[in-house]
């Protein structure tokens, strides 16, 4: 992105040159007081202005030229060692080039004059300041300033414990204390410097990797960490077993749980701020036989409202999920597995629909991420106020469209139902394999066919394939026959001679030599069209609203996921990881 504070007055000669609307401009100032975020931000996201174009209105406004960092070549090391790392992340710059006395330096908000001053004052050189995407910097800082290993990080952090060896001794020696002592020691050791650094670090180098999930886990002489990265469990460098319980204290204390309580599950929430991002971590706690096991499942904001647009829809599909999204009334069920990406879809359809004139009311378990204009409400079902309970509530608050977290039992899908066929808009999660088993599913549930015929607009099934990085993907050619033997259709595979180019990973430091980074989704969109609702009626077998939903233009998961694979999005190991189960008629 580019400079993502940009002040009203150049948002206004942006009006003023015809780049945005004066409507455009009022629409993100709106957002802007909604979330907070920077205007500039703002206008990207809603495609309401093109990177590039920004650039150069700000290059002209500024006087100061623009560059394309990954154009120059590497920098050299000389070069980036005169600004400090800190400096440079604080102000989203990056020294560049250094001729004579002249240091370039690439920088994302133009504006701000007072930190040239400052490098100039820092490095002894007169400072020339240019224009460069927030991206771009955000992505030659982490390239070129080398951090320091999350092993000699830790490595760091145990030598300074050991001049006290004392914390970690009276965390192995809880055990044999009372109960009321024992949470007075484990508070105590909870709070040492060695064993916060140690939980910081955990939680840092979890959000600096985009992981979904952190996984500690005890054993009995050893401790595990691990991160979900891209949906794959990574393990990661971890303390010695004797720290379990101090780090186990630690987060609870962060939770708002209870330290002392080991013998019961515990659930919590925790939220850190890493730079500018705030992100929020539900913590759970489970006895296990060494020892307690935390998970901790990360949410960010930025990372759920993410434009539909983008998310990896094909173009079919995306085409009929914003029909069925737009409708005035009936229910749109997406499903899939957990970690499948629903509540990112789910969440983006929900804020493109976000609009004054819409009451969304949602019932969720957990509300992932509170999001302004929208009305969550979380699940307590040991008080009484479970999905159905909420639901039938949300029916006097005068809705418009209803999100209800999941539909688990024949109450919840009645209400949800009855809703629909009363006006509303209803989008709810089920737990089935393809789009076509959720029809098979409510039945089975107890829903009669004639109510599920007369309110369901859409199903929607989904997975999450890990896309290949984009600094390192390098192509390949195979052979058309081993891809035909895949299950790849020989109609998809229009190359000429015998060999199709694919794409793999090599694997790199951005991609922590993964060879992935980031995920895009498959989308296997089913709608409920006057010939599916009569397959309905006469209580057809999923197969067969399957086979006929191909025949209208329905793409399955596979398909979807070759697609991408011929598209060099992804690699054959993940299309077959993903898509393995589905059963190709």
């Amino acid at each position: 992105m580019a400079s993502l504070s940009l002040s009203r007055r150049l948002a206004d000669l942006l009006v003023g040159e015809g780049i945005i609307t004066p409507t455009q401009l009022g629409a993100a100032l709106e957002a802007q007081r909604a979330s907070g975020e920077k205007l500039g931000a703002i206008l990207l996201s809603k495609d309401f202005v093109s990177e590039e174009r920004l650039l150069d209105f700000l290059s002209r406004q500024c006087g100061i030229s623009h560059v394309v960092l990954s154009g120059l070549g590497p920098i050299d090391p000389e070069v980036i060692a005169l600004v400090p790392e800190n400096i440079a992340r604080q102000y989203t710059l990056i020294p560049f080039e250094k001729a004579n006395n002249l240091l370039s330096v690439a920088v994302a908000d133009p504006l701000n004059v007072l930190v040239l001053d400052d490098l100039k004052m820092m490095t002894g050189c007169d400072v020339r300041a240019v224009l460069a995407s927030e991206t771009e910097i955000l992505e030659a800082l982490d390239k070129y300033y080398k951090p320091v290993s999350s092993q000699d990080a830790l490595d760091d952090i145990l030598q300074q414990s050991r001049a006290s060896e004392d914390a970690a001794e009276s965390v192995s020696a809880v055990q044999e204390k009372k109960e009321e002592e024992e949470g007075v020691s484990l508070e105590k050791s909870a709070e040492d410097a060695p064993i916060i650094k140690m939980v910081n670090l955990i939680l840092a180098n979890a959000i600096k990797a985009k992981a979904s999930d952190i996984h500690i886990e005890p054993y009995q002489k050893s401790l595990r960490i691990r991160y979900r990265i891209d949906g794959v469990l990574h393990e990661q460098p971890s303390p010695p077993r004797k720290f379990h319980s101090a780090i186990c204290a630690r987060l609870k204390i962060m939770s708002n749980l209870d330290i002392a309580e080991r013998r019961l599950p515990q659930d919590g929430r925790l939220k850190v701020r890493i730079g500018e991002r705030e992100v929020d971590m539900r913590v759970s706690v489970l006895p296990c036989a060494p020892g307690e096991k935390i998970v901790m499942r990360l949410a960010d904001s930025a990372a759920v409202n993410v434009q539909l647009s983008k998310l990896g829809f094909e173009p079919e599909a995306l085409a009929v999920f914003n029909r069925c999204m737009k409708a005035p009334y009936g229910i749109n069920l997406i499903t899939g597995p957990t970690g499948s990406g629903k509540t990112t879809t789910l969440y983006s359809a929900l804020a493109s629909l976000n609009t004054p004139d819409h009451n969304i009311m949602t019932i969720e378990d957990p509300v992932e991420v509170p999001i302004h204009g929208i009305n969550q409400v979380q699940v307590h079902a040991s008080i009484g106020l479970t999905f159905a309970a909420g639901l039938r509530s949300f029916l006097r608050q005068d809705p418009n469209i209803i999100m209800v977290g999941e539909v688990r039992d024949l109450e919840t899908a009645q209400i949800a139902i009855n809703a629909a066929l009363t006006g509303h808009l209803v989008f709810s999660t089920l737990h089935t394999n393809d789009a076509p088993s959720s029809i098979t599913r409510l039945t089975m549930m107890g829903v009669e066919p004639f109510l599920s015929s007369a309110s369901l607009l859409m199903v929607l099934a989904q997975r999450l394939v890990r896309s290949l990085c984009p600094q390192c993907q390098e192509s390949y050619e195979v052979e058309k026959d081993w891809l035909i033997k895949l299950g790849v259709p020989p109609a998809q595979l229009q190359a000429p001679g015998g060999k199709v180019t694919l794409h793999k990973g090599r694997g790199c430091d951005h991609c922590a030599q993964t060879g992935y980074r980031g995920r895009q989704g498959l989308y296997e969109v089913l709608e409920v069209g006057d010939v599916i609702r009569q397959m309905i009626l006469d209580r057809a077998s999923a197969k067969e609203i399957r086979d006929s939903a191909r025949k209208q233009g329905m793409l399955t998961l596979r398909e979807c996921a070759i697609r991408k694979l011929l598209g060099g999005a992804t690699t054959v190991e993940e299309m077959i990881r993903v898509t393995a189960s589905e059963i190709e008629g």
